[in-house]
């Protein structure tokens, strides 16, 4: 079977997602494009250099229980969160 390479997976289907290397007009519709097109049991690992808490109520809210957020890494400049998509 063929592989997209132009796309970064890690192990369990969680696709890296870093922020910091897209212009800030374009994040939040780019990390909402993302997470939309994630299957259930896929998850985004989502890089920044801050804390999103203003993104997370927006994700929360949009997508409720459907996307569950799970901090891997609060280190100074460089926040991990994985979202993961469920149901």
């Amino acid at each position: 079977m063929a592989s997209d390479s132009s796309i970064p997976v890690m192990a369990d289907d969680v696709y890296a997602f870093d922020a910091r290397g897209i212009a800030h007009r374009f994040r939040h519709s780019a990390i909402f494009g993302a997470l939309s097109a994630l299957h259930p049991g896929e998850t985004m690992r989502f890089c920044n250099d801050h804390d999103p808490l203003p993104l997370l109520a927006q994700i929360e809210q949009h997508f409720g229980e459907h996307v569950v957020i799970n901090y891997v890494s609060r280190a100074p400049g460089e926040i991990v969160i994985d979202f993961q998509v469920v149901g």
